[in-house]
């Protein structure tokens, strides 16, 4: 078996429960000698958008050839597809429900095929409830010990994957509006506002009725107010230091967010 691959998990799991033990366990009965890192096992549940967020925001840091598994899957059990991509920067797996599509916007697919190929799965008789367990992680591994993407299912057309469908920017005559597409542990919005925007600009983010400075550290402003900077992912975002932008700002996922840029 292969040694030195990499595969990366991303699911809803949470830590609490078995289930991403369970995962790691199937990957080990496929080869147990692979390289396992967790992304995050904290997207919220159901949560589409933070899941697509997370994969788009961190692939480029792993080495090309990386597997990476996704399981945020509110459609398992029905008919939504069990997919294999393969893009330029390695392989992605799991249920063709969006999640991927963040990824594929910054480097677009060269093949993908519906595992439909059962001798790669766990079992050949899945549960209803958690095909990460049976089907996404032991076929990631088998990936990962390179079996070839077209041995594990039927080809697909790359037009028919599915697109996570998320508000576009809006540009103005004053500057550029945009939503929070991610939520962090320390409650920091996360816009989908490019922080090339505002670039060797002066601004500020207009927030429901709330105007905040925007800057360029954390130590722009005192303990505790609100303040927009562009964080390391390269995008937007509003966070109060250290304070809980989400909470004191009553903020959710998909607010609207304007960034105002000064002539």
């Amino acid at each position: 078996m292969t040694s030195n691959q990499i595969l990366t998990l991303t699911s809803d799991f949470g830590l609490s429960d078995v289930y991403v033990g369970v995962m790691k366990g199937a990957i080990a009965q496929v080869n147990p000698h692979l390289t396992v890192i967790d992304l995050t096992h904290e997207i919220p549940p159901q949560n589409l958008a933070a899941a697509r967020f997370c994969l788009s925001d961190t692939y480029r840091y792993f080495p090309d050839g990386t597997v990476h598994v996704a399981v945020v899957d509110p459609g398992v059990g029905s008919n939504r597809r069990a997919i294999a991509i393969e893009f330029g920067n390695g392989f992605l797996v799991g249920p063709d429900n969006g999640i991927f599509s963040g990824v594929l916007s910054q480097s677009p697919a060269i093949a993908a095929v519906e595992l439909t190929q059962s001798r790669y799965w766990r079992t050949p008789q899945p549960s209803n409830t958690f095909h990460g367990r049976d089907i996404f992680a032991p076929v990631g591994a088998h990936l990962a010990s390179r079996i070839p993407l077209v041995e594990l299912g039927r080809a697909i057309d790359l037009a028919t994957l599915e697109q996570l469908s998320l508000p576009q920017l809006t540009y103005t005559s004053t500057g550029i509006i945009g939503y929070i597409q991610y939520i962090d542990r320390f409650g920091n919005l996360v816009t989908n506002i490019p922080g090339s925007n505002v670039k060797k600009k002066s601004w500020t983010v207009r927030l429901a009725a709330t105007t905040i400075p925007g800057c360029r550290t954390y130590s722009d402003i005192p303990p505790g107010e609100a303040i927009a900077l562009v964080g390391s992912h390269g995008w937007v975002e509003i966070a109060i230091d250290c304070g809980n932008a989400q909470t004191q700002l009553q903020q959710h996922w998909g607010d609207k967010v304007e960034v105002v840029i000064s002539h």
